[in-house]
C-alpha cells in the first residue's frame, strides 16, 4: 500500500474528507518555500501538492502562473524541487507528497531517471496535467510499475463515453477539476460537483478530490461535504506572492484544513 493509499484508508475510517494544499516549488524563494513545505503537516495538511516550476504552464492561472515565475527566477529547477521533498522527509515520512506540473522537464531529465530520482527524494505520486491517457506509455505505466501513482484529472467535460479511459490507468485518487477553464478562474460550488463526483464514484472505487476553485474555508467544507477530498491552490499561492510571511500562510491552510477536516464531522 503506497502512503496515499494509506492516508486515505485512515481518513476512510475516520469518517473524514483529505485536505491537499499546493505549494509551488521554491515560491518566494527556496528557503521560504521549504519553512512552508515543511509546515504543511502540522497545519493540517492530508497529502501536500508540490508544483514544479516551467516556463509554459498552460492549464494554469495567473496566481500559479506567477509562483513559477517567482520560483524559476529565485534558481529553482526540477533538481531543487526534489530537495523540498528531501527537506520534507527530514522530518515527515508520512504524509504523502505528489509532483504536479507538466512533461517538457520530465522528458528533458529522462523518464527512468526522473522516476528513480523522485523515489529517492520520497515522493509518492504524479500529476502530469499535459500527458492524456493515450500517453500512458510514456510515464504513467513507468511510474506506477515503480510504485509512484499517477493521478488523472477528470473535468466537467469527461462524459461517460471517455470516463473510462481517464480512469484506466489511473491511481491513488482522482483528481476532478471542478470547473472548465485555468486554475483560479471562478468558484467551485458543491451542488453541481456533487453530482460529478457521485458519478465518477460509480465507475472506480478510488477516493475523489476536488480542486480549481476553492478559495475559502466555507468553500473547502462545502466542497469536503461531497468529495474525499478538497485541494487548494491558488488562494494559497495568491497569499504567497502578496508577501505573506510563511507563519501566515501556514495560518491560513490550517483555517482551510479546519473546515474541511470539520465538514462530515
Amino acid at each position: 500500500m503506497s502512503r496515499i493509499e494509506a492516508r486515505f484508508a485512515k481518513l476512510r475510517a475516520e469518517g473524514r474528507s483529505a485536505f491537499v494544499p499546493f505549494v509551488m516549488a521554491g515560491d518566494p524563494t527556496p528557503e521560504a518555500a521549504r519553512e512552508i513545505v515543511r509546515g504543511l503537516p502540522a497545519a493540517g495538511a492530508d497529502l501536500i501538492e508540490i508544483g514544479m516550476p516551467f516556463t509554459d504552464p498552460m492549464a494554469d492561472g495567473p496566481a500559479i502562473q506567477l509562483a513559477g515565475q517567482r520560483a524559476l527566477a529565485a534558481g529553482m529547477t526540477l533538481d531543487g524541487t526534489l530537495d523540498l521533498v528531501r527537506a520534507l522527509r527530514e522530518i515527515d515520512d508520512q504524509t504523502p507528497v505528489i509532483l504536479m506540473g507538466y512533461y517538457n522537464p520530465i522528458y528533458n531529465r529522462g523518464v527512468d531517471r526522473f522516476i528513480s530520482d523522485a523515489q529517492a527524494a520520497g515522493v509518492d505520486g504524479l500529476i502530469v496535467v499535459d500527458l492524456p491517457p493515450e500517453e500512458d506509455a510514456e510515464l504513467c505505466l513507468p511510474a506506477q510499475k515503480a510504485g509512484l501513482n499517477f493521478i488523472r484529472l477528470a473535468t466537467p467535460t469527461t462524459d461517460d463515453k471517455r470516463l473510462p479511459t481517464v480512469l484506466r490507468n489511473t491511481s491513488g485518487f482522482v483528481y476532478y477539476v471542478s470547473i472548465t477553464g485555468i486554475t483560479g478562474a471562478a468558484e467551485a460550488a458543491a451542488d453541481a460537483v456533487g453530482p460529478e463526483v457521485a458519478r465518477i464514484k460509480a465507475k472506480t472505487g478510488l477516493p475523489v478530490c476536488v480542486g480549481f476553485g476553492i478559495r475559502s474555508p466555507e468553500r473547502a467544507a462545502e466542497i469536503a461535504r461531497v468529495a474525499d477530498g478538497a485541494v487548494v491552490g491558488s488562494a494559497i499561492v495568491e497569499r504567497i506572492g502578496r508577501g505573506d510571511a510563511p507563519g501566515d500562510v501556514l495560518a491560513f491552510v490550517k483555517s482551510l484544513a479546519d473546515a474541511a477536516h470539520s465538514a462530515r464531522g
